[in-house]
């Protein structure tokens, strides 16, 4: 029997309880006959009315010290003290899974190399895409490829925000309001709109398909605070719709370029079809070619079905570690913004004969509303040509590797 514990009893830990549960005899034959048995739940507040009640401690020590405890959830989230909690556990030779995205993509290569050391495991598949398998699949399946490209819808609460603005036409400050009285966004939504949450996720996706640290603080990061009605409604008259992308793009050579941003794409394109608040994730290997994974990006339930099948995954592998791991890299791997080049919607309000002067070369098109679609321009081109024109009202890159082909 396989005694594991729970950090945290808020929407992840409590789903976490429910389906261990619920699905006891399920875990059990997927855990090679070895029953999941819950003995403690790490929570500072009182849970009086709950039916387990004495499961709950408010002490650390009682789940690190215990070693009949071989796997815990960590599913408090925030860096402190889910960092030393964690650490400590795994230097005492307890396996750790967890759906904290922050604490995977600022501490993971500490984490996981202590993991290995002490031959135990840390599991974080709920940490990216809520319930979508996306991480087992790249550690395993697509071992026998090089990734190529990675892009992805990873954050439900600007997805449903965009999608209010495109089907409801409502503006990004109504869709907004609705969508935290729908529960999908926080009173406080910085960490989503502004494109933080969707960066931790893009670098954690970056770090596993390179086998190197890439740092989130190194990922060029908008959100969606910009898109306005009008930014939607070009879009949609000229068959696109707009959405919040975290791209990877891993180069011969060794370095990625990676990028959280609005952008634009075909209505006829796999991610311009998800919508609400789920969560979509294309990549290119060089052997499997183009792959999507889509589905619940977030959720009590869905998430937590993430982290419970990394607690099976960890009883099921208790004597070895499954060597997930990615190393920091000697010299910096960030591509400089000039090494990938997309494609721009640009609105200004310039006449018609200075946006002919300075977007008139080939492979331009300014259509009668004074709106340019760029040629693939790198970073510096962009700014040059921006700062050349009176006035900006909005630019916006295309999401190059699917609508571009060739480019």
């Amino acid at each position: 029997m396989a005694k594991v514990a729970i950090m945290g009893y808020g929407t992840v830990g409590s789903g976490v309880y429910d389906i261990i549960k619920k699905n006891a005899e399920k875990l059990c034959l997927s855990s090679n006959g070895e029953r999941v048995d819950l003995k403690y739940i790490l929570d500072i507040r009182e849970f009086d009315d709950h039916p387990e009640k004495e499961l709950f401690t408010k002490d650390f020590n009682d789940i690190l010290n215990d070693r009949e405890v071989s796997v815990v959830a960590e599913v408090m989230g925030g860096l402190h003290p889910a960092y030393e909690f964690t650490k400590s556990l795994l230097e005492s030779g307890k396996s750790v899974v967890t759906s904290n995205k922050e604490l995977v993509a600022t501490y993971g290569v500490e984490l996981l190399e202590i993991a290995r050391e002490k031959n135990v495991n840390y599991l974080f598949e709920a940490s990216v895409g809520g319930g979508i398998p996306i991480i087992r699949p790249m550690h395993q399946c697509l071992t026998a490829n090089n990734i190529l490209t990675i892009a992805g819808i990873l954050n439900g609460t600007t997805n449903y925000i965009l999608n209010e603005m495109i089907s409801k036409g409502k503006t990004f400050e109504s869709a907004l309001k609705d969508a935290q009285d729908k529960g999908y966004a926080e009173r406080n939504p910085a960490a989503d709109i502004e494109g933080h949450d969707a960066c931790r996720k893009i670098a954690i996706l970056s770090s596993l398909a390179s086998g190197k640290f890439v740092d989130y603080n190194d990922i060029s990061t908008e959100g969606i605070t910009n898109i306005t009605s009008e930014d939607v409604k070009v879009a949609n008259s000229r068959g696109y719709v707009i959405k919040l992308i975290g791209y990877a793009k891993f180069t011969e050579n060794g370095r990625i370029y990676s990028v959280v941003a609005p952008m634009m794409m075909s209505k006829e394109h796999p991610l311009a079809k998800v919508n609400g608040v789920m969560n979509a994730i294309m990549i290119n290997g060089d052997c499997v070619g183009d792959l999507m994974f889509y589905g619940a990006g977030a959720g009590k339930m869905p998430t937590a079905s993430a982290v419970v099948a990394d607690i099976v995954d960890a009883v099921k592998h208790k004597e070895r570690s499954k060597k997930i791991f990615w190393e920091k890299p000697d010299e910096n791997i960030m591509a400089s913004e000039d090494d990938a080049k997309f494609r721009y919607v640009i609105r200004t309000t310039d006449s018609p004969e200075k946006i002919s002067d300075i977007f008139g070369e080939e492979g331009n098109v300014i259509d009668e509303q004074n709106i340019i679609f760029t040629k693939p321009l790198g970073t510096s081109e962009l700014k040059e040509k921006l700062s050349k024109l009176d006035s900006v009202v909005s630019y916006i890159r295309f999401l190059e590797d699917f609508d571009n082909g060739d480019e």
